[in-house]
């Protein structure tokens, strides 16, 4: 069993990542691209279960002293059957969306699967890293996936440079953890040397919090809205996004042994979940509305990670996927029924599409946190954990919460609320089953994940986490809770929300990077083309046009004195050697009488030098 448990895991990274790469690089596979992809999507389901229960490790030599290594513990087995079930759903609704370029498409998804598995399973940061290089290539190609649109490959090319720059940290982290001397295996970052274990922490802090979309690098989310929706959904519930998040949960213990590290954590984490709340309440389109939720319960993975509850923000991870991929499928359904994401296009859509409507509803209620629905349990999780530490971030949580139930409530009441827009719906196109089918399981998941969080199924989290008692939930904070949700909502469908525009512009975050960052970059870029045009082109230049002249007046030297010398020098050689020959008649006579004349010479030489 333990051999066969170690292929499995191999198979869960290589099967996916070996069907993508061919089925990418392969036109002519159109019409076997979905049935392949599903295929081996429902694979990966299978392997993921045997590989949460087996917990196998895997490891082959990497680079020196270093392995390229793969393990299953509790965190893991809980997050890698999660990451199999979105994607295969995703990939059945894609099935009936994505009708050009099915083969690129599929194997896209695949290869960006196949890196957050490969992510979730790393136990080595040069793995990490490997698994993370991957995941961001991929996302490119995916968000920019309709590459003849130049929007969509800028928006693609925002989302990656943005991410590239975060994911810079893993790279410092990796150098720091071999100079502090406890090795490149994850779970021994905790031990490296105390100077250096603080560089480790910084970096990976950046890259988790710049991957998971949080302050102040929250602004890319927005700009990947431009891929296909089912690109969203994968990216902003299972993969990528809740990559970030699942990275700071994997290194708690790091961040709690420096000290600062699990503080930052956990107040980041609490302003994005306000900021990009109010953020969520302000957006007219839904795809941008889902978009800052997203980074907003991100927000609270954050926070578990920084408060040490990891069954908490697994249980936040789990929940929040099914909740937003339910609601990123019933976006792109709607998009393919009616062509537009926009809010005020949407309204009464339940009445014309009442499968998918009913599904979204139980999305939206559960991202509200009205009870039992999950994430009204997962988030009072986190946060009764939070308010034994610090009140005041607890009060931050909380009303993060009730944000979230007002971004969620405006999605409510706008797709029940019946207008004149009714009668466009009858116009609408057709959503297919493939669309609708993974809706109603994943509807299923946002309704009861928050189990995961209660007693006794949270005992049991706690235990696969590695956490010695159940995660904290307290009776009074979840009546508190779910008494506000209501609350929030019920005000929501009877006052409009406000719009503010520095909220509807995501705070200004992209047009800070501009100016603070892309800007100065690009200033700093001409100056320095500047610099090489005039001083360093220049210099070149010179130096090879007075090595030029210099080469021309060497060749004239060459030509009127070197030349003239060696020319003169061989004529003296040649009559000096014609002088030679003559003495060489062959006649015996001659030969005695030079060897006389040469013993007489040097008798006289020899009588005159002494």
């Amino acid at each position: 069993m333990s051999h066969l448990a170690q292929a499995a895991l191999w198979s869960l990274v290589a099967l996916p990542a070996a069907a993508g790469a061919l089925l990418a690089t392969n036109r002519r596979a159109e019409r076997a691209a979905a049935p392949v992809s599903l295929t081996v999507a429902a694979a990966s389901v299978v392997l993921s279960v045997v590989v949460a229960v087996s917990r196998p490790a895997v490891a082959v030599p990497f680079v020196a002293g270093v392995d390229f290594a793969l393990t299953v513990d509790g965190l893991t087995a809980l997050l890698v059957p999660m990451l199999a079930g979105v994607t295969l759903l995703v990939l059945t609704a894609a099935a009936g969306e994505i009708r050009r370029a099915q083969a690129r498409f599929h194997g896209l998804m695949l290869l960006f699967a196949a890196s957050a598995a490969l992510t979730v399973t790393a136990a080595t940061l040069p793995t990490l890293l490997f698994a993370w290089e991957i995941m961001g290539a991929a996302s490119y190609a995916l968000i920019g996936f309709w590459w003849r649109d130049e929007d969509r490959v800028a928006a693609g090319l925002t989302a990656f440079v943005t991410t590239r720059t975060a994911d810079l940290g893993l790279y410092v982290a990796a150098a720091a953890a071999l100079a502090g001397g406890a090795g490149l295996a994850l779970a021994d970052l905790p031990h490296s040397s105390p100077g250096w274990r603080h560089v480790i922490a910084a970096g990976i802090l950046a890259a988790a919090l710049g991957k998971a979309a949080q302050l102040p690098l929250s602004f890319w989310l927005s700009r990947a809205m431009a891929g296909p929706s089912p690109v969203s959904a994968l990216l902003h519930s299972a993969a990528m996004v809740a990559m970030g998040g699942y990275l700071l949960l994997r290194v708690q213990p790091l961040l709690a042994a420096t000290g600062w590290a699990a503080p930052a954590a956990m107040w980041v984490g609490g302003l994005t979940a306000l900021l990009l709340g109010a953020v969520a309440v302000a957006q007219r389109d839904i795809k941008q509305l889902l978009a800052a939720s997203t980074a907003a319960q991100l927000g609270f993975v954050a926070i578990a990670a920084g408060a040490g509850t990891v069954a908490g923000g697994a249980a936040q991870l789990i929940a929040h996927a099914a909740t937003k991929a339910l609601l990123f499928l019933a976006a792109g359904a709607w998009l393919t029924a009616l062509g537009t994401t926009k809010l005020a296009d949407l309204r009464g859509v339940v009445g014309r599409w009442r499968l998918v409507g009913w599904c979204a509803s139980v999305g939206a209620l559960a991202l509200v946190g009205i009870p039992p629905l999950s994430l009204w349990a997962t988030k009072d999780a986190v946060l009764g954990e939070v308010f034994e530490q610090s009140p005041w971030l607890y009060a931050v949580g909380l009303a993060a919460s009730a944000l979230s139930a007002a971004y969620a409530g405006k999605l409510l009441a706008v797709i029940w609320r019946r207008g004149d827009s009714d009668r466009d719906h009858r116009k609408g196109g057709r959503i297919g089953g493939l669309q609708q089918v993974p809706l109603v399981i994943l509807a299923v998941g946002a309704a009861y994940a928050g189990l995961l969080a209660l007693p006794p199924v949270g005992a049991v989290v706690a235990r696969f986490a590695g956490e010695p008692g159940a995660t904290h939930v307290s009776l009074v904070e979840l009546a508190v809770s779910g008494v506000l949700a209501v609350a929030v909502v019920l005000l929501v469908v009877r006052r409009p929300l406000p719009e503010p525009r520095w909220a509807l512009r995501w705070l200004g975050l992209e047009v800070a990077a501009r100016a603070l960052v892309v800007r100065p970059t690009l200033r700093c870029a001409e100056a320095l083309a500047r610099f090489d045009d005039q001083v360093l082109d220049r210099g070149v230049e010179s130096v090879s046009a007075g090595t030029l002249r210099l080469a021309i007046r060497a060749g004239n030297v060459d030509d009127r004195w070197i030349d003239v010398a060696v020319q003169r020098l061989a004529a003296g050689v040649r009559r000096l050697g014609q002088l030679a020959r003559r003495p060489q008649t062959g006649q015996l006579h001659q030969y005695y009488l030079q060897a006389v004349v040469v013993l007489v010479v040097a008798v006289v030489v020899l009588i005159v030098w002494r």
